[in-house]
């Protein structure tokens, strides 16, 4: 009896992970005709790399070993942001959870995607404690399904801030 499901290019599309569940009975059979379900063609093409905010400035002094996003084909990466106010740390953890979203959903919508085009987030955190707060706060970002996510607990954040965000999204 065979256990494997075969793959259309609509499910390799939407969960490419699928892919290596395919991958050793693609292996054992040899070569498949072209066409076959499942089949992972070989790509010559090279990915489509475009830096967004690249060698970005602070403060006008000098250059951040980083770029703001980048464009990888259909996938955009957002570097770690903070919510700060004027450098400084705002109030409330509610107030820095606000300001880091709204500047991750930005950055999205000058690209022309939304916060619900985002798939994976990663949320460090200088105080686990804020868990409650940020999310009060994240879940009225999205109206669609929630991205996959984590929520670290990292220590002390650069300029002491409670949170930094980074997020990958997917044009769909």
């Amino acid at each position: 009896m065979n256990s494997t499901i075969p793959l259309t290019s609509t499910m390799l599309r939407r969960f490419p992970f699928a892919a290596l569940a395919a991958a050793p009975p693609v292996l054992a059979m040899g070569c498949a005709d072209a066409g076959t379900a499942g089949e992972m063609p070989m790509q010559d093409a090279v990915p489509t790399v475009e830096f967004v905010n690249a060698r970005s400035t602070a403060d006008g002094d000098g250059v951040l070993p980083f770029s703001g996003a980048v464009w990888v084909d259909n996938t955009f990466y957002v570097s770690g942001m903070l919510g700060l106010e004027a450098g400084q740390v705002p109030e409330t953890a509610e107030q820095e959870a606000t300001n880091v979203l709204d500047g991750i959903k930005g950055v999205l919508e000058g690209e022309g995607l939304t916060m619900d085009d985002l798939v994976v987030v990663q949320v460090f955190a200088s105080d686990v404690a804020d868990y409650d707060a940020f999310n009060s706060v994240y879940r009225t970002y999205f109206t669609g399904e929630f991205p996959a996510r984590a929520f670290l607990g990292s220590g002390r954040l650069l300029f002491g801030a409670r949170f930094e965000v980074m997020g990958t999204a997917v044009r769909r």
